[in-house]
């Protein structure tokens, strides 16, 4: 299979699975988003979706949320992990929304960076589900994913993105990245990896990665 095949099998089986995608975050607008995704850092969907309820009831505006304290904050999401850093980085953010962008989570790239907390990979999730802007987010599932189907060298979540920006069509990258997540917890996880199931890296896989499955199969 040439490399564009290769791509071309990946967009059509993905299509196939998640003809709808299910948003991993709970959200109603870009704020809750922002807030969302900052707290899923090292910490699951679900533990996040368990807890941002909690927090948004208090405050679900970055106006509600600086009436809060860091420590009220921290209070809330303790169980999501990081919360120290979490917590400032959610007060600061919201202050300033209000200061420099009259309450509004930003459009670009470079804005969103500058609010504390707030790493590229955070402000992707944001431009491509809030705001519809075409974006390709790389978690560790796409990460490892993009390795193992030989469309990328898998070393580092720069090189992944630049990779995935450059095979897969602009106007996919919003569902791509999303449908890869969920193909990777689905069907190719880290751990309890069954080949088998994994119809892509069946298919098209890195010999390299289906020779060492085989090898810890038979060990």
């Amino acid at each position: 299979m040439t490399k564009q095949e290769k791509v071309d099998f990946v967009i059509k089986t993905l299509k196939d699975l998640y003809p709808t995608i299910p948003i991993p975050l709970d959200h109603k607008d870009p704020y809750t988003l922002l807030i969302a995704v900052l707290m899923s850092a090292q910490s699951t969907d679900v533990r996040v979706n368990q807890i941002t309820p909690l927090l948004f009831e208090k405050a679900d505006n970055p106006y509600d949320m600086v009436k809060l304290t860091v420590e009220d904050i921290r209070d809330i999401i303790k169980p999501v992990g990081l919360s120290p850093m979490k917590s400032k980085g959610i007060h600061g953010l919201s202050k300033i929304l209000i200061e420099k962008h009259d309450g509004k989570v930003p459009k670009t790239y470079e804005e969103l960076e500058e609010l504390p907390a707030v790493g590229h990979k955070t402000a992707a999730v944001v431009l491509s589900q809030a705001f519809g802007i075409p974006a390709f987010p790389v978690d560790t599932h796409i990460h490892r994913l993009m390795y193992r189907w030989g469309l990328s060298n898998g070393k580092n979540v720069v090189q992944t993105e630049k990779d995935a920006k450059r095979l897969f069509p602009k106007e996919l990258w919003n569902d791509l990245h999303l449908q890869i997540i969920w193909y990777g917890r689905e069907y190719s996880p880290a751990r309890g990896w069954n080949l088998e199931n994994d119809i892509i890296t069946k298919t098209i896989g890195r010999k390299t990665v289906i020779n060492e499955y085989m090898k810890t199969k038979k060990s």
